[in-house]
């Protein structure tokens, strides 16, 4: 039993250093809770890492347009109604006439990117701006570049599947008419084909 004497001769010193300053006890308490931070630091570095594991991958961006069933009516604003078909794009104003752009008439040129603008409005109303995209699967946005440099970027439609081609409007002020740039520009930024003004 000798042997085990200082070990609790030494315990029962050190309940009574304690005892005669409390104020110690909460140092070697923050010890503690300072180190299960740790693990959670830890933890929270390595969050970016497991996150990014699910998050879109940069070079793979998803699809900008906007998809829509062969003649579902989508409403393009201020009276005007845009559609699509196999054969092409339809639209109708507030008049309600019926307009028809064809992509299967072989005035399109599939093979390579190209942008197509048709516009109609008035000097008090407004422009309204639509046209084709073509001749690529990876269309990012349509930006309309007006006669004052002011620039509108446009609402883009495509039927499923990707097929190559699809459908810009987009709405401007009446001092934008129909003179404006169009550009056709992919995923990543990159311009892929373009119209001047009528006025450059």
């Amino acid at each position: 039993m000798k042997k085990y004497l200082p070990a609790a001769t030494a315990a029962a010193a050190v309940v009574a250093v304690l005892a005669a300053a409390p104020a110690t006890l909460a140092a070697p308490a923050a010890a503690p809770s300072s180190a299960s931070a740790a693990p959670s630091s830890a933890s929270a570095a390595s969050a970016p890492t497991d996150s990014s594991a699910v998050a879109p991958s940069p070079s793979a961006p998803r699809p900008s347009a906007r998809v829509v069933a062969s003649g579902e009516r989508v409403d393009a604003g201020g009276g005007f109604t845009v559609w699509l078909t196999e054969e092409g794009k339809y639209w109708t104003g507030p008049d309600g006439y019926e307009n028809f752009r064809s992509v299967v008439d072989g005035n399109v040129d599939p093979s390579r990117p190209g942008v197509s603008h048709q516009s109609e409005g008035s000097a008090g109303a407004g422009v309204f701006h639509s046209g084709l995209y073509y001749g690529t699967k990876k269309a990012g946005k349509v930006v309309l570049t007006g006669t004052d440099g002011t620039k509108t970027t446009a609402v883009l439609l495509e039927l499923p599947g990707r097929p190559g081609w699809g459908v810009w409007y987009a709405h401007t002020g009446p001092e934008n008419d129909g003179g404006a740039a169009v550009a056709l520009y992919d995923r990543k930024g990159r311009l892929l084909a373009g119209l001047p003004g009528w006025n450059a």
